[in-house]
């Protein structure tokens, strides 16, 4: 009999170092992460997967594209699909006015427990 499939995690954020930090939090708690270093990249993986990511975790300001396009773009392909936005330089208000809102906000600087709490949320919904 075969392991059920982790959950897989698209983390997406232009800095190397919060990106290994949200692995080494998800990983050990049981969920697959796949990285991306910017969001035109994210959405291209997106685009063409066969099985989309149960929770994408995105940073707000990155550098071609901000995590309020990527939210945007994913729900035009899939408007269920789950969201974290993750962001230490603006606050949830950026999203009032938004049509694409994440389902979750989390502040950096951010510690695992919640980062896994607001992934677990997320997936109970």
């Amino acid at each position: 009999m075969k392991a059920p499939a982790k959950p897989l995690v698209f983390v997406v954020d232009d800095e190397p170092l919060l990106i290994e930090l949200a692995r080494a939090f998800l990983e050990p708690a049981g969920y697959a992460v796949e990285a991306f270093r910017d969001a035109d990249a994210a959405l291209q993986a997106f685009t063409s997967a066969n099985s989309r990511p149960a929770v994408i975790l995105t940073d707000y300001a990155m550098h071609r594209m901000n995590g309020l396009d990527l939210i945007r773009k994913c729900r035009q392909i899939n408007p269920l699909q789950k969201i974290i936005l993750v962001s230490g330089t603006v606050d949830a208000e950026i999203y009032q006015n938004a049509r694409a809102k994440p389902d979750r906000f989390l502040a950096k600087p951010y510690q695992a427990k919640q980062l896994i709490s607001l992934v677990e949320s997320v997936l109970a919904d």
